[in-house]
């Protein structure tokens, strides 16, 4: 065997070794620790989804319990392409410190990403910052002065400031996500229509809705104890030099296997990372009839 073959295979295998071996191009954090859903069990699955892709290193950040000392709590946010929040105050949950929240703020207006993860669309109602930075939220005691209801009538957003509930819900079921920004890296290339299965269907929801673009909605039906319009399911704002992305969608474990959720998930975090999507919209999405 000749020293030019010799130096040749070394250095295909040298490359080969170095793309499998190569870090995930993008770190990201997933903040946990309170929550009034489980997050134990839905912080693994949201930390594998992300890892599949190859496109993440992915940490997890937990808190102090609930009533325990939350002064040390202050992760490294500048560290991350992308936040995701698993976490929510409401239900006797707890504030994160000052410095904690400024920070929050500061990475994200200076450009970082942040994913906003179902119910973490109820938390820190008092917190005038994060309530800009989600765009829209629910229960927590938020009413008018947080903010309009915000929803989808007759072909267009509408901003309805009238009082009422904030934060709703009737019994899980299956529901269509309709898109109505397919022009949007998350949502290009997704079909117009696509199943999502049984889940909590958030609806009343309101909030600041500044720099804020409606991705998809899906329609909360009067016979699921819904509000009878269509209410926004996927969203993004800009904050500052920030990307935001917000998903209602995922209750639990089994909502989190949902190929409408996973898929939407991947895509809505890398977008909030960079903001562009290189990953291929999947074939087995399931398309909604009409």
């Amino acid at each position: 065997m000749s020293r030019r073959f010799c130096l040749a295979a070394l250095t295909v295998w040298a490359l080969t070794a170095a793309t499998v071996w190569a870090e995930p191009p993008l770190k990201a954090l997933i903040v946990d620790g309170q929550n009034n859903h489980n997050w134990r069990e839905t912080t693994p699955i949201l930390q594998s989804q992300l890892e599949e892709t190859g496109l993440f290193a992915v940490d997890v950040a937990t808190s102090p319990p609930r009533g325990e000392d939350m002064s040390g709590f202050q992760p490294d946010f500048a560290a991350y392409d992308v936040v995701v929040l698993n976490y929510t105050d409401i239900g006797g949950g707890d504030r994160w410190p000052e410095p904690t929240e400024r920070a929050l703020e500061a990475y994200v207006a200076g450009g970082g990403g942040l994913v906003s993860y179902h119910a973490a669309a109820s938390a820190f109602p008092d917190w005038e910052e994060y309530n800009t930075m989600i765009g829209l939220g629910g229960w927590g005691g938020r009413t008018q002065r947080h903010g309009p209801y915000v929803y989808w009538e007759d072909g267009r957003i509408v901003h309805d400031d009238s009082p009422g509930p904030t934060g709703t819900h009737g019994p899980q079921h299956a529901f269509p996500i309709v898109v109505r920004r397919g022009d949007h890296p998350i949502t290009r290339g997704l079909p117009e229509r696509f199943m999502h299965r049984a889940d909590e269907l958030f609806a009343h929801f309101r909030g600041r809705a500044k720099n804020m673009t409606v991705l998809a909605t899906a329609y909360s039906a009067p016979e699921q104890r819904g509000s009878g319009r269509h209410e926004p399911m996927l969203l993004t704002v800009e904050y500052g030099e920030g990307r935001v992305f917000t998903t209602m969608l995922g209750h639990g474990v089994p909502q989190l296997a949902s190929p409408a959720f996973q898929v939407t998930f991947q895509r809505g975090t890398e977008w909030a990372a960079t903001g562009k999507v290189t990953q291929p919209v999947p074939d087995d999405l399931p398309v909604a009839e009409d």
